[in-house]
């Protein structure tokens, strides 16, 4: 199986998003970008890591990453119901899921390595330019509430090839369901 391994970018508050920011992930010559969204309390812990790391040696996620062996590689496998599958996987074979923004925050404060499908990488990349103003969120790793909010707003706008596609994302996760 044929992989990118990804780099922390940054993350962004998103306007208007409710609590909600984008992570940016990089391969690592930085030409294809990951958008990731997650939560305020997320985005929180990976700022303060961003502006002052050795403040943050002693709290709890990097005493536990610093007991982990050295073995140990992150996989995002997969796109399921909006939320990328991520695999933590030591040599042997053990594996254990995470959230994606967990393993974004793992890879951050250790070395960890984070890598992606190629095939995955290919389907929801975008070129990378550190200058842009404006970031995609692919609508295929939006979660329900958001895809339906968005669908209104989509609608309320006018915008019907946007709602088009919203509506038939959000069809397809209630087929995935039954």
């Amino acid at each position: 199986m044929k992989r990118t391994l990804l780099r922390f970018e940054n993350v962004q508050q998103v306007v208007g998003g409710e609590g909600m920011a984008v992570i940016i992930l990089t391969d690592t010559d930085r030409k294809r970008a990951l958008s990731v969204v997650c939560d305020e309390p997320m985005s929180q812990q990976l700022q303060m890591r961003i502006a002052n790391p050795k403040a943050c040696k002693n709290m709890l996620p990097e005493t536990l990453a610093s007991l982990l062996p050295a073995s140990y590689e992150m996989l995002i496998c997969g796109l399921f119901e909006g939320q990328y599958q991520v695999m933590l996987m030591n040599e042997i074979g053990d594996s254990v899921r995470l959230r994606i923004s967990d393993a974004v925050l793992l890879s951050l404060i250790s070395d960890i390595p984070l890598h992606i499908e190629n095939n995955l990488m290919e389907r929801q990349c975008f070129p990378f330019d550190e200058k842009a103003q404006k970031i995609a969120i692919p609508i295929n790793t939006m979660d329900l509430p958001r895809l339906q909010s968005a669908l209104a707003d989509a609608i309320e706008n006018e915008d019907y090839e946007l709602a088009s596609q919203l509506r038939d994302e959000i069809n397809k996760r209630h087929h995935e369901r039954d």
